[in-house]
């Protein structure tokens, strides 16, 4: 028991807390530029102005399909860009690639009966677009973009390993590398696991509720 109160010391718990807050950070800012990039890809890829479309393809596919931790690789060494700005631009940079794929599939699942009638109206592309199409999809798609930033806070753990960045993780590794004994690890590691259980169950949760909420709405 001594082993474990000292391990989870004040000072401990401030350094987990600095780690926590730059996991958040770089997940929150990430996320919000990645559905900005990841919606504008998805209009130009469900466009008709083939230039638009072909750029768009060859970014989602060919991004997709290298591994996000390559992305933080090339951020951080070819273009020496620093630690937080490195993870933030890699995580943009891969999951507006998902993103995309999610937020299309949500448009193309609203009938095009939809933007007919938003013409015969009297309204723009844009408009049916930003007032008609988007607010239906975004039900469609929210399970699949949750699920997507929940992936995000915990792909952050990815940082430390490969550009020393000290989020949640990193700070559980420096700290761990101060401690011998299996249970002091251990709690390190527990600790460590709750903290992204409660973060992630809470927004999977939020999810859930919010789309059973709007199922309701539209009965």
């Amino acid at each position: 028991m001594e082993n474990i109160l000292n391990v989870l010391t004040p000072t401990n718990l401030l350094f987990i807390l600095k780690g926590l807050w730059l996991t958040l950070e770089i997940s929150f800012i990430s996320i919000i530029l990645s559905t900005i990039l990841g919606t504008i890809l998805a209009v130009m890829r469900n466009g008709k102005n083939k230039f638009f479309q072909l750029l768009a393809s060859v970014y989602i596919e060919f991004v997709r399909n290298v591994p996000n931790l390559l992305w933080i690789f090339t951020i951080f060494l070819v273009f020496q860009v620093k630690s937080t700005p490195a993870g933030i631009i890699s995580f943009t940079v891969f999951t507006s690639a998902a993103l995309a794929e999610i937020i299309r599939g949500g448009l193309n699942a609203i009938d095009d009966g939809q933007t007919e009638a938003g013409l015969s109206q009297g309204f723009t592309q844009v408009q049916i677009l930003w007032y008609i199409i988007l607010p239906q999809a975004v039900r469609k798609m929210l399970p699949s973009i949750i699920s997507q930033f929940v992936t995000v806070i915990k792909d952050t753990s990815l940082l430390y390993s490969v550009i020393a960045l000290q989020e949640l993780f990193g700070s559980a590794q420096i700290l761990m590398g101060r401690y011998f004994e299996a249970e002091q690890v251990f709690t390190l590691y527990l600790l460590v696991a709750a903290i992204y259980f409660v973060i992630n169950f809470a927004i999977s949760t939020f999810s859930r509720r919010l789309s059973r909420r709007w199922a309701q709405a539209a009965e």
